[in-house]
């Protein structure tokens, strides 16, 4: 899908220069009760994440939250954060006081994808509170401020870029975006920092975005090439109608309705959205990523998508795209490997469709103030491919079309010269013939 330079609206959950939402559908807080949270987590089971447990839980793992700000201090994920930033200006500089329009949200998004739970009247093996699909994964929060004006005056099209590019330097291995925007189309200014992420093998994973927050259609990031889109299910597996969209990017669908989550301090809530179901399938990248280190993304995307229970018709489909999560199977069964992941690539999109743009400089402007730079950020920084310019693409046709109108015009005229010479060679030959008679 192509995107364009222009700024769309973005639901009032997530401003910026463009409009970005967080996609908290439904929030209710609920008392801090923490021993009933975790057999409200029908998603453990059902979607085979226990399952997966046996041999994963996200071990060694960095996953980075692109979002509100992330609490480390609540007691279901102490010692899970182990890095951060602010990129919005008006936040801490440890990326974990809450910000923007909902300042809840990243900490009920971290909670889903690698709570640690507590307690659990000595049994270890099934705590309180919320539980996480990676509970052992290392997480760094990156906080932006959506859904409303920045006080810092910091817009979402420069945010954004800035906090993907930080996370990839300090050695984020999967990026969670439980955030969206009303359009499909995103700013220029995406494009190098998504490819920064495509170039170092991370896998980004996005919310499909939320009807009941005014959208008809999968908004950016999650219509960018290469980003794993995730739609929301509802409890019984069929399509959410308020807390999901639809459109062709859609990679993948998991729970998006009746979720709980930690909030901000030592309390919980019951929410909905897309916003949930994309730390899920998160999580469960980082389970794959823990157990295989060496596998490259393209083929942890590929185990998430062709082990999907397939849903809906054909396959993929605009509503589950190819099918209902299933994490024992993406962390467990026999995939096929493949080395070029079954997403399109966001380096050939730039190439065909940026060509008239100028491309955004590839050099990183985050800094770092949490957490050790990975040492991969300081390889060369990859460009942004640049495609032909259009007169180079486009000379040959010209000339070709003069030519072959020429070899045209040639022969039409030697046709006409020839028919007239038979014509007149017959004029002659009765002339001739009256006369003789």
């Amino acid at each position: 899908m192509r995107s364009t330079g222009r700024r769309p609206r973005w639901p009032a959950a997530l401003a910026w220069g463009m409009p970005v939402a967080a996609l908290l559908s439904l929030f209710v807080a609920v008392p801090a009760h923490a021993d009933s949270m975790r057999d409200n987590e029908y998603w453990l089971d059902e979607y085979g994440i226990t399952d997966a447990w046996k041999s994963s839980k996200g071990a060694g793992v960095k996953v980075a939250i692109i979002d509100s700000g992330v609490d480390g201090s609540h007691p279901d994920l102490k010692g899970a954060v182990v890095g951060g930033t602010d990129v919005s200006g008006a936040g801490s500089s440890n990326g974990q006081k809450g910000i923007g329009e909902e300042p809840v949200h990243g900490t009920l998004v971290a909670s889903l994808l690698a709570g640690k739970g507590h307690g659990g009247k000595g049994n270890a093996t099934r705590p309180d509170g919320v539980v996480g699909v990676a509970p052992e994964a290392q997480l760094l929060t990156v906080s932006t401020w959506l859904g409303s004006n920045n006080p810092a005056g910091k817009g979402i099209d420069e945010q954004i870029p800035e906090a993907v590019r930080w996370a990839v330097d300090h050695g984020a291995k999967v990026i969670n975006m439980s955030l969206s925007s009303t359009s499909p189309a995103w700013p220029v200014s995406w494009d190098s920092a998504f490819l920064y992420a495509e170039q170092h093998d991370v896998v980004i994973v996005a919310a499909a975005g939320n009807r009941e927050s005014g959208m008809t259609q999968v908004g950016a990031p999650a219509t960018i090439p290469g980003v794993v889109a995730v739609a929301g299910l509802k409890k019984d597996g069929s399509p959410s109608q308020g807390s999901s969209t639809q459109g062709i990017t859609i990679a993948v669908s998991a729970p998006a309705e009746g979720l709980v989550g930690a909030v901000p301090g030592t309390g919980y809530a019951n929410w909905s959205g897309s916003s949930g179901a994309a730390p899920i399938v998160a999580g469960v990248a980082a389970l794959i990523r823990s157990k295989y280190p060496d596998m490259k993304a393209a083929q942890v995307i590929n185990r998430i998508i062709r082990s999907a229970k397939p849903a809906g018709k054909p396959v993929p489909n605009s509503i589950y795209g190819w099918g209902i999560l299933d994490a024992d199977a993406a962390v467990n069964a026999d995939v096929a490997p493949v080395t070029v992941s079954p997403l399109p690539s966001l380096q050939e999109w730039i190439t065909i469709h940026r060509r008239n743009q100028p491309s955004p400089p590839p050099s990183s402007t985050s800094q770092p103030s949490q957490g050790t730079a990975n040492p991969s950020s300081s390889l060369p920084q990859p460009t942004t491919p640049v495609a032909l310019p259009p007169e180079q693409l486009d000379s040959a046709l010209p000339a070709t079309l003069v030519i072959g109108f020429g070899v045209l015009l040639v022969l039409i005229l030697l046709g006409g010269a020839t028919h007239l010479l038979i014509l007149r060679r017959r004029s002659v030959t009765e002339e001739r013939s009256q006369n003789t008679s």
